[in-house]
This record gives structure tokens, sequence and C-alpha cells, in this order.
């Protein structure tokens, strides 16, 4: 438990002194990969966009959606990063897992902890939780946010937004 704290201040003042600006707490909040067990923080891609996707295995609307979120990945370069965060609260990882592999997905698939899914909630409200409405969001490079875009988008409306967060 000590071990995470220090890591989690360790971060924020990482990017503190990176980007001379706090970052959420809910960015600091350690996930898993859920094919590689490796961990990893939604604020730990800096200078990177991160894509940020909510989703369920359940949703069919989600499975559409990051297969368009997949296919712009591909296109995008190494300057954006990929996370879809299942909100199922009580999925295995090798669940997800399993189906990421089965959809054919490439980009990083986790299991949303509570502390993370409250500090969404928080910052962009409930339609967060809603993965039927294809919630999702970018994270700049420096750490601040766009707002929550709901419904599907095309791999060219993905990529656009993507440039677009790169761009301010």
């Amino acid at each position: 438990m000590k071990k995470q704290i220090l890591l989690s201040l360790l971060l924020a003042l990482v990017g503190v002194l990176a980007y001379g600006q706090e970052r959420p707490a809910w960015q600091s909040v350690e996930l898993t990969n859920a094919a590689t067990g490796e961990t990893f923080t939604l604020g730990g891609f800096e200078g990177q966009t991160v894509f940020v996707e909510p989703m369920a295995t359940w949703c069919s609307n989600c499975q559409t959606q990051l297969g368009n979120v997949d296919a712009a990945m591909a296109q995008a370069g190494e300057n954006a990063v990929f996370v879809a965060l299942s909100v199922e609260g009580d999925l295995a990882d090798e669940a997800l897992a399993e189906y990421a592999e089965r959809n054919g997905f490439d980009m990083i698939f986790a299991v949303t902890p509570t502390e993370l899914l409250q500090g969404l909630v928080d910052e962009f409200g409930r339609g967060i939780t809603s993965p039927p409405s294809t919630p999702h969001f970018l994270i700049r490079g420096d750490g601040s946010t766009t707002g929550l875009t709901t419904g599907r988008k095309s791999t060219e409306a993905v990529l656009e937004l993507i440039a677009a967060a790169q761009a301010e």
C-alpha cells in the first residue's frame, strides 16, 4: 500500500514538473493491461494523446465503435495511445483480454477500478458510465482533457478528434 501511495505521489510530481500543472487524481489510478498484465496510468503517457473509450463487453454499439477506433489506431502513429476501459466492475482481466482477442482489437484494454470510475464521473458526468451511448474523451499530451463526446464515430472522425486535440 505504501508503495502504491509513493508511486502515485511520484507520478503526480512528475506531471507537475513536466507540464507545470497538476493532473487530475484519476489520471494516476493504476490500471492493468488485461492482455499483458502490465500496469499503467492514463496520465503516464506524457507527450502523447490518449483516446479513451469506456465500454462493456455486452454492448453491441461498443463493439462497432471499438472496430472503428482500432482501425484509427493503425493509422494514428506513435503520438497517440488508445485505451478501452471496461466499466463492468466485476469483469475479470482474463475475460476482457479474451474479448479483445476474439474481436481482433489491438488497443489497450483495462477494467475500470471504482476509484477511477468515480473520478471520471466527477470530471465528465454520469454519461461516462453508459456504454451504449459510446462515450469517449481524449487526454492531451499535457494532461488536459477534451470534453466527453458520445455517439459512434467513423475511423476518419476518430482521427480528426485526435488531430484536433494534438493541435490545441
